[in-house]
């Protein structure tokens, strides 16, 4: 089998950047030959050195580097992006059996989208994010700091004042998103949801497109070793950027509401504010070796209250390989893998619930007991770069079959109650 994956780093500049990476390397291990696709220039991970790996850069610029109506016109329809991927394409010298599309709006744009449809192969998309629906990516209100549950692209979704960063960047990221829509046409997509409320929501706000849904775990590479003792810990404590939409205001406010200490590890705009606040640290970004230990030594718990319906944080399935209580929002993908009062908390990500949260892992016996069940219950089913490789490959099958993978309960009704917040939809994906 040969894979294209198509990505704009390679590096893990992002969340789908990483997972990119990283699924390149498993399934090389796992003897399938990957030719890497990077879109914008930059160095290269080094888990991309293997020998089944072929990695081609585009020579593309970052959108976000180029001058302001450039950046809004390539963003929007990508012409040159789009002939050097076909000629990309064109002189690999064996046809791939499938192509991956890990993300596309910082150069690719939705101009690529007829290349890959053209190609004659399935093509793959995973939805770390919203953007093949929402034209702000995240299906989140930033001028009101909740959940959106507007229709995407109808007149009250493209008249809201829903950008992060202004009236301007929504009309560019709407005409982005009408491309796209016209752009995939009638062609088909094979979609990778990371997460199981992904495929009721995700699902609901793509109807009408010509999809096949999947359902896969992102990857985690946290290797196995001894449980952390957490109750020697001294914080709660939030890996990542420090922005309202993730919810680190919250873990700051909640903290000092249940008297614990909250430790930042990350950057962002929230930074001045989060510093100014009494029983709070930041320690900005630190490498993977660094976080882990600084959790395994001062964490008591790990917090990832996101406000937006956030797939799956990595952060807290780190969290509970190390033996550490996770604290997830019910917004959050990442709530499906946390038992409730077991391996930690699934919280609504406001400072009251979450104020309550931290004040049981105040105790030692509740912060040790849901500690090791987070240890156990997360390596009786690891969600490791094998495991990912082998289901990535069941997908592919799948997809070179022509097989539609069957969906049972919410996720498969197009009635999903899009403002239900992040619920569990109970599924049953068949990849065979």
């Amino acid at each position: 089998m040969h894979v294209v994956i198509l990505a704009e780093f390679a590096v893990a500049s992002g969340g789908a950047e990483k997972v990119a990476v990283e699924s390149a390397r498993g399934l090389a291990e796992a003897g399938i030959a990957v030719s890497f696709i990077q879109a914008i220039d930059g160095p290269a991970d080094a888990l991309l050195d293997h020998p089944r790996i072929h990695r081609i850069g585009l020579g593309l610029d970052d959108v976000w580097s180029l001058p302001a109506w450039k950046g809004a016109v390539t963003g929007i329809w990508h012409a040159e992006a789009a002939r050097r991927l076909a000629t990309t394409l064109d002189a690999l010298p064996v046809t791939p059996n499938c192509i991956h599309l890990h993300q596309w709006t910082r150069a690719l744009s939705p101009a690529v989208l007829p290349v890959l449809l053209a190609r004659g192969v399935p093509v793959a998309l995973t939805l770390h994010d919203y953007f093949l629906a929402c034209p702000n990516g995240l299906y989140y209100r930033f001028d009101q700091a909740e959940p959106c549950t507007l229709k995407p692209l109808s007149a009250s979704c493209v008249t809201a004042a829903c950008d992060p960063k202004s009236r301007l960047h929504k009309l560019v990221r709407v005409a982005r998103s009408a491309a796209m829509r016209t752009a995939i046409g009638a062609g088909r997509l094979d979609v990778i949801h990371v997460c199981d409320a992904s495929v009721g929501r995700a699902g609901a706000l793509l109807a009408g497109f010509d999809l096949r849904h999947h359902r896969l775990d992102n990857p985690v590479r946290t290797p196995k070793g001894p449980p952390a003792d957490p109750a020697k810990g001294d914080a709660i404590a939030y890996v990542g950027r420090l922005t309202r939409e993730k919810g680190a205001d919250l873990v700051a406010d909640a903290a000092r509401q249940a008297g614990i200490p909250a430790l930042f590890i990350g950057a962002g705009p929230l930074e001045a504010r989060l510093r100014a606040t009494p029983g709070v640290e930041v320690l900005g970004w630190r490498s993977p070796a660094e976080v882990e230990a600084i959790l395994r030594s001062r964490a008591r718990a790990v917090c990832a209250p996101s406000r937006w319906y956030e797939t799956g944080p990595l952060t807290i399935y780190e969290a509970l390989a190390a033996g550490i209580p996770a604290i997830a929002s019910t917004h959050s993908g990442a709530s499906e893998k946390v038992e409730d009062g077991v391996s930690g908390f699934a919280v609504a990500p406001d400072v009251a619930a979450l104020a309550a949260a931290f004040a049981r892992i105040t105790d030692d016996e509740m912060v040790q007991r849901t500690g090791q069940a987070a240890h156990e219950r997360y390596w009786a089913a690891p969600m490791t770069l094998t495991a990912h490789a082998a289901g990535l490959i069941r997908i592919y099958e799948t997809m070179m079959r022509g097989i539609a993978p069957k969906l049972s309960g919410a996720a498969s009704d197009p009635a999903f109650n899009l403002a239900a917040g992040c619920q569990r939809a109970e599924t049953n994906l068949s990849l065979r």
